[in-house]
């Protein structure tokens, strides 16, 4: 006869294999290697790779040895630049210290460059910034700065968040060479009409998740409707703005991806003109 102990152990153990399956899935990063074409592009910056981490919510869902594992996997790809996209924690200001010390071991040729989400306006925009500052990355607010390489530039803006209305492309793009093409980078995809009225060349972005759950059944039935989600992750544009959206690493509300991976992009900027020989 088995011990009633053993046989609760054993009804259990499926469960809790499962629940642990997906939760590794769940922080396995997908590494999307993406080549862009920007027809403004000098060949001076044509091959420059960029790493784009997004939505990193660290706190009881993405714990800090998966962030400090996504910034070995960045520093081992050895980009030219890594771009930051916000939301680096959820809930608690308790974890922004301990998250923007990891972030502050990722290393590129050409700098860490970081803009604001809306999880880190509700925990505290200023104490977030000056954490990642104190780490040495960069915090773009509002502002750009100029790449340079052999007298050509490239200018790299940042904006604040959307939904609390803090973001001001005009002022982060004020003083910019009007013939530098230009990154943007902001949490918020939606700000991709105004990019592309403003001319921006490329926007990187997140917030969205992938939509965390890809349920395809729901697609097919609201694609019959003719309702389309716009911009929900990868390589988008309107009009001569492209834009890529990371799906992020982190989770909120549940703890759960479902055909949506965590994901890691690594842009490589190609110029439109040298494409074909």
């Amino acid at each position: 006869m088995l011990d009633s102990r053993e046989s609760v152990s054993r009804t259990r153990s499926p469960v809790i294999a499962l629940r642990q399956r997906r939760a590794r899935r769940r922080h396995q990063f997908h590494l999307t290697h993406q080549p862009v074409v920007l027809e403004r592009l000098p060949a001076d910056f044509s091959g420059l790779r960029v790493a784009h981490l997004s939505d990193i919510h660290h706190g009881l869902y993405t714990k800090l040895e998966e962030v400090e594992r996504a910034v070995e996997l960045v520093n081992r790809m050895e980009p030219d630049l890594v771009a930051l996209t916000g939301d680096f924690v959820s809930n608690s200001p308790n974890y922004i210290r301990p998250v923007a010390r990891a972030l502050g071991k990722l290393r590129a040729k050409e700098g860490v460059f970081a803009v604001l989400g809306n999880h880190d306006y509700r925990v505290g925009a200023e104490c977030v910034s000056a954490a990642l500052e104190a780490n040495g990355v960069e915090v773009l607010r509002n502002r750009h700065v100029t790449l340079a390489r052999n007298g050509s530039r490239l200018t790299l803006a940042g904006v604040d968040d959307l939904r609390y209305n803090a973001d001001d492309l005009r002022r982060a793009l004020r003083g910019a060479a009007p013939d530098a093409p230009t990154i943007l980078l902001c949490h918020n995809p939606a700000v991709l009409p105004l990019a592309a009225a403003r001319g921006i060349d490329l926007v990187l972005a997140g917030h969205t998740h992938g939509g965390q759950v890809d349920a395809p059944r729901l697609r097919a039935l609201l694609s019959a409707h003719g309702v389309r989600l716009p911009w929900a992750h990868g390589l988008d544009r309107v009009g001569e703005t492209q834009i890529y959206i990371s799906r992020g690493i982190g989770t909120v509300l549940v703890p759960v991806r479902l055909r949506c991976p965590a994901e890691i992009p690594v842009l490589r900027l190609e110029a439109a003109h040298t494409q074909g020989g």
